[in-house]
C-alpha cells in the first residue's frame, strides 16, 4: 500500500509549501486522502453558450469570443471586451494582470469559462479560465470536476485546473493499489460498478452515464457502511444489555387511562404498544419518540411512566429548562390525580427545605414519578428503583450527564430510556443520527385541535397588525412577538434589536391604556427571565417580546397570536417550533410572519411554505433539502455525526433506504460478520472510518 499512504507533498506539482497549505485548508495528508476528495459538481465543457444568452442567473458557462479591446485600468485591474457575433462581454482580471494583458491581444479568439454576473448594467466574468480552443483538447467534449476550494488555496496557486492535474497524477499512481470494499454478492445484487472504475469516473467521467454509475456506487458504499456500523452496534447492545422486566400494565396506568376526558389518537395508542413491548421484553429500551408540537407526547410519557410504577419501579422525566420542567409537572400532576401516584418537582431552584422530603421520597420509593432538570442526576439524588427515564428534547443534554442518569438504575441495571423530541426529524436523519435507536412517530394530531392560520406581511402592514393585536387582546387573548438572533456571536447586537422592538411595542401598547408588556432574552439573568415569563404565563402581561428563548416548551393556552419579526432570518424548523407556541387553547390562533424588504429567493420560498402547510415532517424534509443536514440546528457541518465524502442525507434518501435494507439483511443472516463472504465487511468496519459521534449515546 505504498502509494496510497504516501505523503501528498511527494506528488509531482505539490511540494512542501503547497502540501502544507492543502493539509491546513482541506485536511488532506496522503494520496489516499486526495483521491477520496471528490468534485462537488461538474461542468459540461462540451457546450458553448452564446454571449447574448449568458445571464447572471446561470451557473458557470463557457463562451468563445474574439478580443475587441483591452484596457489596463491600473496595474491591478484589466478589462477585456470580447465579441462572439451575438453580443459583447467584459472579462475582468485583478490577478495575473500583465500576463493576461500580453496574451489577450485584439483579434485573437479564446474560450472563456466562468460565472456571468452583472455590473453597471453590463454582463461580465471576473477571473474566467482562459483557453485557446485549438490548444486545449480537454476544453470541449468533457465533464470537468469542480473541487471544493478556499480563498487561501486560490491565493496559493491551487486552482481548479491544478487540482484536476493533481488528481489525475494521484490516480495513475494509486488505482492499482485500490482494493474492493464490497463483496461481489452486494455488487451484483445492486448493480454496482467495481471500486476502481468508480474512482476513475468520479474524478474523470467518460460521460454522464459513467458519472452516474460511479456516484451511485460510492454513495451506496458510504451509506451502507454507516448503516451496517449502526445496526451492528444495535444488535450487539440488544444481546448484551439486560433490561428491567415490566410484565404488567398495572393499576396506575388503568386508573389514569380510564379517567382521560378524551380518547387517545391511533398514533398514541400504537406508540404505547411499542413502548409496552419494550418494557416487558427483558432488554433495555432505547426508543426515540418523535411527535410534532401538540401531538400528545407528554400523555404517552405519563402512561409509560405509570407502567413502570405499576411494576414497582420509579420514573423520572428530565426537561432541558426549568420553565419546561414546571410546565410538565403542572400537567402531569393533573393526569395523576386518579392514580394516587406521588409526583415531585426537583430543579436547581428547589430550596433545601423543599428538597429534603423529595430526596427521602425518592430513596424510600414513596415518590413514584419525579419531574426535573439536571438536578435529577446530582449525586445526592438516590432512587430506590429507577426503572424508566424520559428525556425531553434530548439533544440539549450532554453524554456525561446522561451516563450519570443511567448509573441511578437499581443494582447496576440501567433504566429503560425514552427520548422525546418535538422537532420533526426527516426519516433519513433519524436513520443516521439515531440509527441504533428504535424510533416511534406520533404522526396524528388530537381531534379538535384547530389549525393555526399563518399569514405573511411586509413592514407596510404593521399598523394593521397592531390593530389586530389590540382586537385579540380585547377578547382576553395574549400575543408573542419574537425577534431573530441576528448575530449569534455578537449578542449585544441582537439584544439591542429586541430592546428596540420592546420600545416600539410599549409605545404602541402603553401602560396607561392598560397594556402590560414583558420582555425575555438570553442576556437576562435566570431570575429576570423566570419573572417575566411567569408574568406572561399567568396572564399578568398581555404581550411577551422575546428572542427565540421561548422556542421550546412554553405552554400558554391563552396566547392566540405569534408575531415573528424579520421572519426571513429564521430556518423552517425554527419557524415551525415558534408557531407551535400558539394554537394550544380552544380559540382560533394566528401566526404572523413579518418579512423585511430585502428577502432573498430561498427565504421567500421558506416563508411561503410556512403559510401553505402545518405538517412538521413535510417542513423538516423541505428544510433538509434547502439547508442540508448539518445546518438544521444552525451548526453547519458540525451537526453531522460522520463526515460523508459524497453521499447527501438531503438528496440521497432513497439510496439510504436501500443501503440500510441491505445492511439489515446482511446482519440478519450473519450478525457477527464471520461468514467467508462477509470477512471483507468486518475488515472495513474495523478500520473505524464509520465510527461516529453517537447522538443517541443512550447507554
Amino acid at each position: 500500500m505504498g502509494e496510497l499512504t504516501s505523503d501528498i507533498q511527494f506528488l509531482p506539482g505539490v511540494g512542501p509549501k503547497r502540501a502544507a497549505l492543502i493539509k491546513r485548508e482541506l485536511d488532506l495528508h496522503t494520496l489516499d486522502d486526495l483521491i477520496h476528495f471528490y468534485p462537488f459538481r461538474y461542468i459540461d465543457r462540451s457546450t458553448i453558450t452564446p454571449i447574448v444568452s449568458a445571464t447572471p442567473d446561470l451557473a458557470y458557462v463557457q463562451v468563445q469570443g474574439t478580443v475587441v479591446s483591452r484596457n489596463l485600468v491600473n496595474i491591478k485591474h484589466l478589462s477585456v471586451i470580447v465579441d462572439d457575433g451575438t453580443a459583447r462581454m467584459e472579462m475582468v482580471f485583478f490577478k495575473g494582470v500583465k500576463w493576461n494583458f500580453d496574451r489577450l491581444v485584439p483579434g485573437a479568439t479564446f474560450l472563456f469559462f466562468g460565472k456571468p454576473q452583472e455590473y453597471n448594467g453590463r454582463i461580465n466574468m471576473v477571473h474566467p479560465e482562459v483557453d485557446a480552443p485549438q490548444q486545449d483538447p480537454n476544453a470541449r467534449g468533457t465533464l470537468t470536476g469542480v473541487y471544493p476550494a478556499t480563498e487561501k488555496l486560490k491565493a496559493g496557486g491551487i486552482t481548479g485546473k491544478l487540482m484536476c492535474k493533481l488528481q489525475r497524477a494521484a490516480l495513475a499512481l494509486c488505482l492499482p493499489e485500490v482494493q474492493e470494499t464490497l463483496p461481489k454478492y452486494i455488487l451484483d445484487a445492486y448493480g454496482l460498478c467495481p471500486l476502481r472504475v468508480a474512482m476513475q469516473n468520479i474524478h474523470f467521467p467518460a460521460d454522464m452515464r459513467a458519472l452516474e454509475m460511479a456516484s451511485r456506487r460510492l454513495k451506496f458504499e458510504e451509506l451502507f457502511y454507516l448503516q451496517l456500523s449502526l445496526l451492528k452496534q444495535k444488535y450487539v447492545r440488544s444481546r448484551a444489555d439486560t433490561g428491567l422486566v415490566m410484565p404488567a400494565v398495572g393499576a396506575p396506568f388503568h386508573s389514569c387511562y380510564n379517567a382521560l376526558p378524551y380518547r387517545l389518537t391511533g398514533a398514541q395508542q400504537r406508540v404505547i404498544k411499542e413502548i409496552r413491548a419494550d418494557l416487558s421484553g427483558g432488554r433495555q429500551m432505547n426508543r426515540l419518540l418523535q411527535g410534532d408540537v401538540g401531538s400528545g407526547k407528554t400523555m404517552v410519557a405519563v402512561l409509560s411512566c405509570l407502567i413502570a410504577v405499576g411494576n414497582g419501579y420509579q420514573a423520572c422525566i428530565m426537561a432541558p429548562t426549568e420553565v419546561l420542567a414546571r410546565q410538565h409537572f403542572a400537567n402531569i400532576s393533573k393526569y395523576l390525580e386518579p392514580t394516587g401516584v406521588q409526583c415531585a418537582l426537583l430543579t436547581g431552584s428547589t430550596t433545601q427545605k423543599e428538597r429534603r422530603p423529595i430526596l427521602e421520597g425518592l430513596a424510600d420509593g414513596s415518590i413514584g414519578i419525579v419531574v426535573g432538570t439536571h438536578a435529577l442526576i446530582e449525586d445526592p439524588v438516590q432512587y430506590k428503583a429507577l426503572g424508566l427515564a424520559v428525556i425531553d428534547e434530548q439533544h440539549r443534554f450532554g453524554v456525561g450527564q446522561r451516563s450519570r442518569l443511567w448509573a441511578k438504575g437499581p443494582n447496576g441495571i440501567p433504566p429503560h430510556i425514552l427520548v422525546m423530541t418535538a422537532t420533526p426529524i426527516p426519516r433519513t436523519l433519524a436513520m443516521t443520527f439515531y440509527g441504533d435507536l428504535d424510533v416511534s412517530v406520533i404522526d396524528e394530531m388530537p381531534p379538535g385541535r384547530k389549525p393555526v392560520q399563518t399569514m405573511l406581511i411586509g413592514q407596510n402592514r404593521l399598523p394593521a397588525m397592531y390593530r389586530f393585536m389590540r382586537d385579540e387582546i380585547k377578547k382576553g387573548r395574549q400575543v408573542f412577538v419574537v425577534y431573530p438572533m441576528i448575530f449569534i456571536n455578537d449578542k449585544m447586537e441582537d439584544i439591542s434589536n429586541v430592546e428596540q422592538g420592546y420600545e416600539d411595542i410599549v409605545k404602541a401598547f402603553p401602560l396607561e391604556e392598560g397594556y402590560k408588556v414583558a420582555i425575555v432574552h438570553g442576556q437576562q439573568s435566570n431570575e429576570q427571565k423566570s419573572f417575566n415569563m411567569k408574568a406572561f404565563v399567568e396572564g399578568r402581561a398581555q404581550i411577551l417580546v422575546s428572542t427565540t428563548v421561548i422556542e421550546v416548551g412554553v405552554d400558554v393556552p391563552n396566547a392566540s397570536v405569534m408575531v415573528i419579526r424579520s421572519a426571513q432570518r429564521f430556518g423552517l424548523s425554527q419557524l415551525h417550533q415558534l408557531r407551535g407556541r400558539v394554537g394550544r387553547g380552544a380559540e382560533k390562533s394566528y401566526c404572523i410572519l413579518v418579512q423585511d424588504p430585502k428577502t432573498g429567493k430561498d427565504a421567500q420560498e421558506r416563508l411561503e411554505l410556512m403559510c401553505a402547510t402545518e405538517d412538521g415532517f413535510e417542513i423538516a424534509e423541505k428544510d433538509l433539502k434547502m439547508r442540508g443536514p448539518g445546518d438544521l440546528e444552525g451548526t453547519q457541518q458540525s451537526g453531522m455525526p460522520i463526515d460523508l465524502h459524497i453521499a447527501s442525507l438531503a438528496r440521497d434518501g432513497s439510496l439510504l433506504e436501500e443501503a440500510r435494507a441491505c445492511a439489515q439483511r446482511v446482519l440478519d443472516s450473519d450478525p457477527t460478520l464471520e461468514a467467508p463472504g462477509n470477512l471483507l465487511l468486518a475488515r472495513e468496519l474495523r478500520k473505524g472510518k464509520y465510527d461516529f459521534k453517537d447522538y443517541s449515546n443512550i447507554s
